[in-house]
């Protein structure tokens, strides 16, 4: 997980100061004394220098848009390992699987939503198989010939573009 950025982490520290003069939440609910005894705690020891200038690219681009974290198929860029699992790791989808996973998915396609003739079938890794993906049906997806190529071996579809504002949005939700 990664921490603010020096901009976000001021703009949440001006945020603390509005709700500290106001009383009130942007939502317009009051300030309970105990919030504001920690958002009071929070705003005299902030430091901008605390916080990083910006993320590198990198690593933002390898960030999982579910939970936040540095993806491991980012890490794991090859199925190669010493244990008898991982030998096994093949591109290879078996038919027990490709009959799930159309049952599943209704033979329709999961990128376009349309249906997907005999002919034009084709198994999706959602991690893809060169970054570490397993053939099985939890990282599988019925697609079109033509909406599967078009995505390659990209990640886009299940990372984040923006890890922290995922993570504010994740605890907005629990509040």
């Amino acid at each position: 997980m990664f921490p603010p950025t020096r901009k976000e982490s001021v703009e949440h520290d001006n945020y603390l100061k509005r709700c500290l003069e106001t009383g009130k939440f942007e939502n317009g609910d009051e300030l309970d004394p105990q919030r504001r005894k920690w958002f009071q705690e929070e705003v005299n020891n902030f430091d901008s220098q605390d916080y990083p200038e910006n993320i590198p690219k990198t690593l933002l681009e390898a960030s999982c848009k579910v939970f936040g974290h540095i993806c491991p198929a980012f890490i794991v860029a090859e199925p190669l390992t010493e244990t008898k699992e991982r030998r096994k790791h093949s591109r290879l989808i078996p038919r027990e699987v490709m009959l799930k996973v159309v049952r599943r998915d209704g033979q329709i396609c999961q990128k376009c939503n349309k249906p997907v003739l005999d002919n034009e079938v084709e198994f999706d890794h959602l991690i893809p198989f060169s970054k570490g993906g397993k053939s099985n049906t939890e990282n599988l997806r019925l697609v079109h010939k033509n909406c599967n190529r078009r995505k390659g071996d990209s990640l886009k579809e299940i990372l984040h573009p923006s890890p922290i504002e995922h993570l504010f949005e994740l605890k907005r939700k629990k509040s």
